[in-house]
C-alpha cells in the first residue's frame, strides 16, 4: 500500500513550490526562453539556411543554452531578493518569499546550485561545438548578477546599466555562439544577423533601461529608509522623469525610422503590428509618466513596459515570414 500523506502535508510542500515559482520570476524566465526561441529560429537560422550553414548552437546545444540563461536568471533573482530582504519589507511586504516562507539558508543553497549548473551548461557547449567563451560569459553574468545584489543596485545609475547590458545579452550570446561563423564564413549574410542583433539588443537595453528607473520611482521608500542612492533619490523625482522621457524619445524614434525602412521592403504586416503594439503603447507610457504619482501609479507604468518589450521582441516572427 503506499504511504498517503496528510492535506496539511500536501498543502505544504505545495505552497512551497508556489513559492518558489514566485521567486524566480517565472513569467520573467518564460520571457528569456521565448526571446532567444524567436531570435534563433527567426533570424539566425533562416540566414544560415539560405547559406547552407549549421549554426554551433541548434538542437540540444541550444536547449542547453537556453536553459543555462534561465537558470543564471532564476538563480539572479533569488540571490537578489536574498539580499533585499529588508527593503522588500518596506516596499512589498506581502510579496516577500525569503524567510517568510523560504529560509534564508535554502536561497543561498538554490543560488548556487542553479548558478554553478548554468555555468557547468556553458563550458559544455564549448567543448561540444565551434561556440567560444561561453562558459566564462555565463560565469561573469553569474558574478555580475550577484555584485549587483550586494552592491550596485543601491548606487547611481550602475545598476541600472548592468542589468540592462544583461538584458540585451540574452539575445548576444545567441550570436556571440556562432562567432567562429561570423568571422570566417564567406557564405553567411553577416550583415543581416549583426544588424538585426544589435537592432533587437539595442531595443532590450533601452527598454529594459527605461524599466528598471521606473521601479527605482516605485521603490524609493524602502531604497532611501536602507540607505539606496538610485537615481530618484539623488537626481528627485522630477529629473528622474525627464531622464525616462529623454529615453522614450530615443526608442520612439528610433522604431519609426526601422518602420520607414520596413516600408521600402514592403513589410506592411510588420510596420502596422509594430505601430499598434509597440509604438502607440510607448507613446502611452510617455503620457502617462508625467501624471504617475505613487507607488502604484509607477508599478503599473512598469508591468506596461514590460508588456511593450514582450509585443517588440515577438516582432522577430516578421523575419521569419518575410524572409
Amino acid at each position: 500500500m503506499p504511504t498517503l500523506y496528510p492535506p496539511q502535508k500536501v498543502i505544504a510542500v505545495l505552497k512551497l513550490v508556489t513559492a518558489f515559482i514566485r521567486l524566480v520570476r517565472w513569467p520573467n524566465l518564460v520571457f528569456i526562453a521565448v526571446t532567444q526561441l524567436l531570435f534563433l529560429y527567426c533570424v539566425v537560422r533562416p540566414v544560415f539556411d539560405r547559406a547552407g550553414l549549421v549554426p554551433n548552437i541548434y538542437g540540444w546545444r541550444f536547449g542547453l543554452l537556453c536553459l543555462s540563461s534561465v537558470l543564471i536568471a532564476a538563480a539572479g533573482y533569488i540571490i537578489n531578493d536574498y539580499f533585499d530582504l529588508d527593503i522588500d519589507q518596506v516596499n512589498k511586504p506581502e510579496k516577500m518569499v525569503v524567510e517568510k516562507i523560504i529560509h534564508r539558508r535554502w536561497t543561498i543553497v538554490w543560488h548556487l546550485a542553479l548558478s554553478i549548473a548554468g555555468i557547468v551548461m556553458g563550458f559544455v557547449i564549448d567543448f561540444t561545438s565551434r561556440a567560444f567563451l561561453v562558459g566564462v560569459a555565463n560565469f561573469l553574468c553569474v558574478a555580475l548578477l550577484f555584485v549587483y545584489s550586494i552592491s550596485f543596485k543601491k548606487k547611481f545609475l550602475i545598476g541600472n546599466v548592468l542589468i540592462s547590458v544583461l538584458t540585451a545579452w540574452v539575445i548576444l550570446v545567441i550570436t556571440w555562439s556562432e562567432n567562429s561563423h561570423v568571422f570566417s564564413s564567406t557564405s553567411l549574410n553577416v550583415n543581416k544577423i549583426l544588424r538585426v542583433t544589435f537592432l533587437y539588443a539595442g531595443f532590450a537595453f533601452i527598454i529594459s533601461l527605461i524599466r528598471e528607473v521606473v521601479k527605482d520611482m516605485e521603490d524609493m521608500e524602502g531604497d532611501r529608509r536602507y540607505g539606496g542612492k538610485t537615481m530618484p533619490i539623488v537626481w528627485g523625482v522630477i529629473a528622474t522623469k525627464v531622464f525616462v522621457s529623454v529615453w522614450l524619445s530615443v526608442i520612439i524614434i528610433a522604431l519609426l525610422v526601422v518602420q520607414g525602412y520596413a516600408l521600402t521592403l514592403g513589410w506592411w504586416g510588420s510596420v502596422i503590428y509594430m505601430v499598434l503594439l509597440v509604438i502607440a503603447p510607448l507613446f502611452y507610457i510617455f503620457k502617462k509618466l508625467y501624471k504617475a504619482q505613487t507607488p502604484k501609479d509607477y508599478h503599473s507604468l512598469s508591468s506596461l513596459i514590460k508588456l511593450v518589450m514582450f509585443t517588440g521582441i515577438l516582432s522577430m516572427i516578421f523575419f521569419k515570414i518575410y524572409s
